[in-house]
């Protein structure tokens, strides 16, 4: 989770625009981590594809597209309002403001041609806002390294202003002889805890379900109170769940 996160805010609008990163000899996916090897030949439906031609299928098949993603992305993280996304939903699926009006039953034509407007103007403040930081980067030499927001992070807010050197102080606290071992006690402060969260999920794998049995049995070897690590672990958007709790896994 640590790692995706990191290369997901590193990566430039280009690489998020498509998904996935270049990086040495493989190509790597900003929205699961997947690692794609270059030089290799992935067969797709008896079709044939080179790397990077395969993690665009990827990302279309496991993802739908980026611009679902990152709609799905907390507004928080996002800027957008509810409406907002409805409107970028319906501005992407290439319908004209007549069909959105009548679709969300708001104003008229010309309400949503304002909200075209408006979410332009949005665009070109991002874009300076963006240049502003860029430049900020080169002068300011007393900026702390916060640990960087997970992608699918739930309530984002000041519990996730956490810099690198804080991160490691509460992991040997809270984990004194290594976070393979168990935890000495759970954090009573939300900083703390989303630390202690985001560490725990590397006692889990990608790309795999777990029933609830296992995630017990797992959660169980870090803290005696394993129910309460589930629930914290999917109030921070750290894992998920079928509705009837029969399978876990790492939210991507």
């Amino acid at each position: 989770m640590l790692e995706n996160a990191e290369i997901f805010w590193a990566a430039s609008q280009a690489e998020l625009k498509q998904g996935y990163i270049e990086d040495g000899e493989q190509y790597t996916c900003l929205l699961c981590n997947q690692a794609i090897q270059k030089g290799i030949i992935y067969p797709v439906d008896g079709v044939l594809y080179e790397a990077e031609r395969y993690m665009r299928i990827h990302v279309e098949r496991v993802h739908v597209s980026v611009f679902e993603y990152l709609m799905n992305l907390d507004k928080k993280l996002t800027g957008l309002t509810d409406h907002q996304n409805s409107l970028l939903r319906l501005f992407y699926q290439g319908k004209n403001d007549a069909e959105i009006q009548k679709e969300m039953g708001i104003g008229s034509p010309s309400t949503i041609r304002n909200h075209r407007f408006v979410l332009k103007e949005k665009e070109r403040q991002a874009k300076l806002f963006l240049a502003m930081m860029e430049l900020l980067k080169d002068k300011d030499e007393h900026a702390p390294a916060l640990v960087p927001l997970h992608p699918k992070a739930r309530m984002v807010d000041d519990r996730y202003n956490v810099t690198e050197d804080e991160r490691a102080a509460v992991l040997k606290k809270f984990f004194p002889n290594g976070s393979k071992d168990a935890l000495k006690s759970f954090p009573p402060k939300e900083k703390q805890r989303l630390l202690i969260l985001h560490e725990i999920t590397n006692h889990f794998e990608h790309d795999r379900k777990y029933e609830e049995k296992e995630i017990n049995q797992i959660l169980g070897t870090v803290y005696h109170d394993h129910v309460l690590l589930r629930r914290y672990l999917i109030e921070y958007g750290f894992l998920d769940r079928k509705l009837d709790g029969s399978q876990y896994w790492l939210k991507k």
